[in-house]
């Protein structure tokens, strides 16, 4: 299924699924923080009455029974199905271990978890994590209204995937996920948008799967930030653009389907981590580097050649942060100019015209960046998520926190980051 490749990427293993969630991180411990959540739960805040406020990323937690219940005829026994495991609920593939149920601290009680990356079990977790009539009371009583979702599990883990060898397994497993993007996004009126994902290791059936997710009006497609790790990369050993990826960029281009990379791990941070640290040390590093990670995707990019061929590619780069947008430009036309870098490769635009065309970014936690920076990343680049319910999410005071950041615009800036954003990027219908 898939082919030998060299370089510089980490390649994928059989592996991938069960090390997505660190088992580390849902040992015992930790420490529950109690939430008042009828006192946050107060909807939209009168600052933003009238905007659709789209959270530009979080997570929907596979539902145990999402593959077994849907799949065709001969594959239920096959199928992902999910074991207790000494109290912890994990994904197999046959008798193979696919990993965890994902990142999930908010409880079945609305209280948090801190310290750790997850309770252990569907029993332990809010059902917001994984039902969709239960995601859409939270989401109205955390005063949003539309969610970008992306998965949870590391079931559809490209590696492990084609480590089955089992191509027909594999492309079920794929399409399943895809069709319950589309179902979601029907039973909540447009509400929870899932993202989908594609046979990165095949061509043909990649090409294949990437016109029928359009085709069902699935808003957005995740790409890997180095699928050299199982593939081909997105430039070729010529320097040109590789014809493995073409038609996926020709249909996003045409159709204005966006590709998201998500707090992306194209740069190894265990690599720049000091050993010896404990893991509560270590996660937040790993955090930050994959932010950088972004940055890094963002930058190959724009020095490729791909976005002239394609100037209608829209990307977004989520759990990014927003922050360190200036700074890199910055520094990006600087090396740029001394490198020569545009002449020699006749690109078209500078990092700074291709950010505006081409990308966005989302903020959570920080404070700085959309009081101070706004103006300076681009009003119409920003994008807002809370990462429920991921560790480090801001659950439970999504408004509050909105108000202290936003409340000093005035009310088109509010609407244009909150909503209109989203709205264009996405191709939202409300």
């Amino acid at each position: 299924m898939a082919k030998e490749t060299t370089g510089t990427a980490i390649k994928a293993s059989a592996d991938d699924a069960r090390s997505y969630w660190l088992d580390e991180g849902r040992s015992a411990g930790g420490y529950i923080r109690e939430v008042d959540f009828v006192a946050n739960s107060r909807g939209v805040d009168p600052l933003f009455a009238g905007i659709k406020i789209v959270d530009c990323d979080t997570h929907f937690t596979e539902p145990k029974d999402l593959w077994t219940a849907n799949a065709p005829a001969g594959l239920k026994d096959k199928m992902p199905h999910v074991k207790r495991i000494d109290g912890a609920d994990r994904w197999f593939v046959g008798d193979k271990d696919f990993g965890s149920i994902g990142g999930n601290v908010i409880a079945r009680d609305k209280n948090k978890l801190l310290g750790r990356l997850a309770f252990q079990n569907y029993d332990q977790i809010t059902a917001g994590s994984y039902d969709v009539k239960s995601r859409l009371e939270d989401m109205d009583a955390m005063g949003v209204w539309a969610q970008i979702c992306y998965q949870n599990g590391g079931v559809t883990q490209a590696g492990s995937l084609v480590a089955l060898n089992d191509e027909s397994l594999a492309m079920s497993i794929t399409q399943i996920f895809n069709d319950a993007c589309a179902d979601r996004m029907k039973a909540s009126g447009g509400r929870i948008n899932c993202m989908g994902t594609l046979p990165y290791w095949d061509k043909d059936l990649m090409n294949k799967e990437m016109r029928r997710i359009v085709d069902l009006g699935v808003k957005g497609v995740v790409l890997p930030a180095r699928p050299e790790r199982l593939s081909e990369g997105y430039v070729g050993r010529d320097g040109k653009i590789s014809h493995f990826w073409e038609e996926v960029f020709d249909i996003c281009n045409a159709t204005g389907t966006p590709l998201n990379f998500h707090l992306n791990a194209s740069l190894d941070a265990n690599s720049a981590i000091w050993d010896n640290l404990g893991f509560d040390q270590r996660l937040p590093i790993h955090a930050l580097i994959h932010h950088m990670g972004c940055a890094a995707t963002m930058s190959n990019f724009m020095v490729s050649g791909i976005l002239d061929k394609y100037p209608k590619l829209k990307i977004g780069l989520i759990e990014s942060g927003a922050g360190w947008v200036p700074f890199w430009l910055e520094a990006m036309e600087h090396q740029l100019s001394e490198f020569r870098t545009a002449e020699n490769r006749g690109l078209k635009m500078t990092p700074k015209e291709y950010f505006k065309q081409h990308f966005w970014v989302t903020f959570w936690f920080e404070s700085f960046a959309p009081k101070h920076m706004l103006d300076e990343i681009g009003v119409e680049k920003m994008l807002f998520e809370t990462d429920f319910p991921h560790p480090t999410s801001l659950y439970p005071g999504v408004q509050d926190k909105l108000v202290e950041v936003l409340g000093g615009y005035d009310y088109a800036i509010r609407k244009r980051v909150l909503e209109q954003n989203a709205v264009e990027l996405w191709n939202l219908k409300f």
